[in-house]
């Protein structure tokens, strides 16, 4: 039997140009450049302009990731936004992104699983292509986080920056694609991790809070118990892996969930110290990165799991497509 899978076969990516180090928030709060870097591992963030939207970051990524597949507009049939930062309460921020890119045919929508909305986002994709409902997916994670901050909260404006990280996913057969999605959630861990606000609960946006300890602690377990699933369910040791693409939440997160499985370090794919926790975007950034520099290359078995607020968590295994289109760097620091 022939199985219909989904491949990635392009990446792409964008950072906003403005950059805010460590020190420069140690400038005015009671912090350091030593502390964050010691506790997350981040060295800088980058932060939307005024009056750029995630929608624009959105568009950015998605253009390149285009442009390196040697692909355009008429080529793709759906758009699958992943973001907890919408432009708006509706429409989708995903038909913002198909009317700016001049799209008028297939469909968009928006997936939202906080910072584990790339891998849900993957399911949904990977779905509407096994299933013949869509031959390309356009798939974006995008967060305008800066939005959402309080900067007067050293233990949360110090963690989140801005970005956008796409990838064009199509039907590929063999062993090649999506192997398979793990998605979890528990709405019992709402405090642990949320934005204060909504329109129908407050009517404002509101600022996002979390207890870091009780986040870390969850975050290191599930994930561990996700990633276990996925090679389980793939007849996989972690020792065939390639490479793990982590959600960039917390170094020391990271650096425990690959402890546990065994990886070395050398073979986890970390941006956070650049890029800091960038939520749905994360993943893809870390991809296009790993992609255009060399690292991830065609056959390779990559490993992919987040956790997010709700909580949210899942995992992917995906084995890298030989007919992954390749070309000049599209990274948000190369090609903004």
């Amino acid at each position: 039997m022939i199985i219909r899978r989904s491949a990635v076969v392009a990446t792409g990516s964008y950072l906003p140009e403005r950059r805010i180090t460590n020190q420069e928030l140690a400038d005015r709060l009671d912090t350091s450049d030593a502390w964050i870097r010691e506790r997350t591992g981040i060295m800088q963030r980058h932060v939307a302009a005024e009056g750029e939207t995630t929608s624009d970051l959105a568009c950015h990524a998605a253009r390149r990731a285009l442009a390196r597949g040697g692909l355009g507009v008429a080529d793709i049939d759906c758009i699958v936004v992943a973001t907890a930062t919408p432009d708006y309460t509706f429409p989708a921020t995903a038909t913002q992104v198909q009317a700016m890119l001049g799209m008028t045919h297939g469909f968009a929508l928006d997936v939202h699983a906080v910072c584990t909305g790339f891998v849900y986002g993957l399911a949904v994709a990977d779905n509407f292509i096994r299933l013949g409902q869509a031959n390309r997916v356009l798939l974006v994670g995008a967060e305008t986080f800066s939005r959402i901050l309080d900067w007067d909260d050293r233990s949360t404006c110090v963690l989140f920056g801005d970005g956008a990280g796409a990838v064009v996913l199509e039907p590929a057969t063999g062993d090649c694609g999506v192997l398979s999605t793990h998605l979890h959630s528990d709405g019992r861990y709402r405090d642990m991790l949320h934005v204060d606000g909504g329109p129908s609960t407050t009517r404002h946006v509101g600022h996002l809070k979390m207890n870091g300890r009780e986040v870390f602690r969850h975050a290191t377990r599930k994930l561990t118990e996700v990633v276990e699933e996925a090679l389980l369910a793939n007849e996989i040791e972690a020792s065939a892996v390639d490479w793990l693409v982590p959600h960039q939440a917390n170094r020391r997160i990271i650096d425990a969930t690959a402890r546990k499985l065994g990886l070395a370090s050398d073979r986890v794919i970390v941006t956070i110290d650049r890029h800091a926790n960038t939520s749905a975007a994360s993943i893809p950034l870390a991809l296009a990165e790993a992609t255009a520099d060399g690292r991830i290359s065609p056959g390779d078995l990559v490993l992919i799991e987040a956790m997010g607020g709700g909580f949210t968590w899942g995992a992917a295994l995906i084995r890298w497509s030989a007919t992954s289109r390749r070309g000049a760097s599209a990274t948000g620091e190369a090609a903004r």
